[in-house]
């Protein structure tokens, strides 16, 4: 009997793909904090979420959207150096819980195929 790899590790893969683009915009946010007139960037994570359990294309690039700061800056600058920061380590957080559960997917295939 063949494994299709895609359906045991579902959209855990392709969501490790999207959190590891996003560490790199919400990094680049961050290290742009004090550049005059640059504009904060993210990603809607939920709303890619609900495309991939309907089998839309993703492509982060294009869902990438300016975000509208709470309280603006005389320089033009939209980053909130907290809030990035805080989005930076949940975004961390959640790829690392993603790791985790890969892992314990793949043990357990493991464990099956060894007649455990």
């Amino acid at each position: 009997m063949e494994i299709d790899i895609n359906n045991v590790l579902g959209l855990h893969e392709q969501m490790l793909q999207i959190r590891t683009q996003r560490t790199a915009i919400l990094t680049s946010n961050i290290a742009n904090s004090d550049t005059p007139n640059y504009k904060a960037m993210d990603i809607d994570f939920m709303d890619i979420v609900k495309r991939l359990d309907a089998g839309k294309p993703i492509d982060t690039n294009a869902d990438l959207k300016y975000r509208i700061p709470l309280q603006r800056s005389k320089d033009g600058n939209t980053v909130e150096l907290e809030s990035e920061q805080a989005r930076f380590v949940r975004n961390s957080m959640e790829y690392q819980q993603s790791i985790a559960f890969l892992r314990s997917k793949i043990n357990g295939l493991n464990k099956a195929i060894e007649g455990q």
